[in-house]
């Protein structure tokens, strides 16, 4: 077995290791670690069953050497901070988009946002009387993940 397919291996199974754990730690690990096994089998389907180290350094760290590149061979915290930041947030706007986007065309209006907010208001208005009282509220802080009903009638402080 050649040098590289074995630093490979050895580099697979230590990632393997510490994604289980870290996977039992946090989700977005998780998802990490799911999106780098998609791209292992893809390699792998793509090159017959095997994969060299050049092949396993592309799909681990294409997006990484790309932002390296980008930035004069040098990549700061700031950096790499601004970049992972930007990513969070376009994978955010996107389900935003998604969720309001009545029209299905990729943009957002103010009449898809009235669309949706009635449909909202529709949902929590149970009795149909145009109103949404303390009892027609989802129980245990499921309204908006991050509202808290305040006891008064009045919608709470970001938890």
């Amino acid at each position: 077995m050649r040098k590289t397919t074995k630093l490979a291996l050895a580099f697979v199974a230590l990632a393997g290791a510490v994604g289980t754990t870290a996977y039992a730690e946090n989700n977005a690990s998780a998802k990490m670690r799911e999106g780098m096994m998609m791209r292992l089998n893809k390699v792998m389907s793509d090159s017959n069953g095997t994969i060299t180290f050049d092949q396993f350094s592309d799909a681990m760290d294409a997006r990484l050497k790309k932002l390296v590149a980008d930035n004069g061979g040098k990549l700061t915290v700031a950096q790499l901070a601004d970049a992972l930041e930007k990513a969070r947030f376009e994978r955010m706007a996107k389900r935003i988009i998604a969720r309001y986007d009545s029209k299905g065309d990729g943009t957002l209006t103010t009449d898809d946002i009235t669309s949706r907010q009635k449909k909202v208001f529709a949902m929590l208005d149970r009795n149909n009387d145009g109103k949404i009282e303390k009892s027609e509220l989802p129980k245990g802080d499921r309204f908006g993940r991050h509202r808290k009903w305040d006891g008064d009638g009045n919608g709470g402080d970001m938890q």
